[in-house]
């Protein structure tokens, strides 16, 4: 199985140019990939909202192109545009493997006066590998300041944990095929997404810290791919607000202790200049 995450910047390229199919063409490019988590995908923001948009609504666009996928949106914000009409941003994942279950999480948005910030979603969909069932979960964790990031750090390892309480401990008691039918939550779980920390950050020690219930602990998969090598640069390469601003290291794949070995190779790719931050992809067999 081949994952690819990718904060795509609304489909902003460091050219300034927005377009959705060269994001999705470029994906292709890197990988025959089962899996594409993204990040900031709009719909209806148009410039000066969101600039060198025409407004387009990117959940649908990227679909279209790729129509053997099933295409899960995560639309977080949802506000009113012009008469009759919403905008819409958030995450998308899409799956060429079958989709069971999906979950739309929605994380902490703690009151931080004076500090700009927007609500935000861990997206989640339980897909069926050759290996067995994953649960894929995408994020974009808070920019602006760590009070609000601190808690969505949290609230993700609460959501990882329910979801491997319910694969561990939990039995199929409903069946009927209504709202109440429970489906298997399966233990293997990849969480992704632009983090807006380093990997020196606390938050991301948090993100592995061993749980108190039994949970089995998460793992960088950069850090079990290739230890003792620091994680490549993902963000700030190309697109600076000045030129000595450093590069960043903020896009991560997280995995639970049983996919570790399975882990084939993880890498980035820092060429691109389709968006202000890098794809990153791993293979797991």
């Amino acid at each position: 199985m081949v994952i690819i995450t990718w904060n795509v910047q609304w489909c902003r390229g460091v050219d300034q140019r927005v377009d959705p199919a060269r994001i999705v063409a470029h994906a292709k490019a890197l990988a025959d990939f089962d899996v594409l988590c993204l990040q900031e995908i709009a719909s209806n923001f148009p410039d000066p909202r969101l600039p060198g948009s025409r407004g387009e609504n990117q959940f649908a666009e990227i679909a279209q192109q790729l129509p053997d996928f099933t295409a899960i949106p995560g639309a977080i914000v949802d506000v009113p545009g012009e008469p009759g009409q919403r905008r819409h941003f958030g995450n998308m994942i899409l799956s060429r493997l079958p989709v069971g279950q999906v979950f739309r999480h929605l994380l902490p948005f703690p009151v931080d006066p004076g500090r700009c910030g927007m609500p935000r979603i861990a997206l989640e969909a339980v897909v069926r590998a050759p290996f067995g069932g994953v649960r894929i979960i995408t994020t974009h964790l808070e920019y602006y300041g760590t009070l609000k990031r601190t808690a969505q750090v949290d609230a993700l390892r609460s959501i990882y944990a329910e979801g491997s309480g319910h694969a561990r401990l939990g039995e199929i008691v409903e069946t009927s095929g209504g709202p109440f039918h429970d489906y298997p939550r399966p233990v293997a779980t990849i969480i992704t997404g632009d983090f807006n920390l380093e990997p020196q950050d606390p938050l991301h020690a948090r993100m592995i810290e061993d749980f108190d219930d039994g949970t089995p602990p998460l793992s960088d998969a950069w850090e079990a791919a290739h230890p003792g090598i620091a994680h490549p640069a993902t963000f700030k390469i190309y697109e600076k607000k000045s030129p000595d601003e450093p590069e960043q290291h903020c896009d991560f794949i997280f995995v639970s202790a049983d996919l570790v070995p399975r882990l084939k190779s993880i890498r980035v790719d820092q060429e691109t200049q389709a968006s202000d931050h890098q794809p990153v992809l791993a293979e797991f067999d």
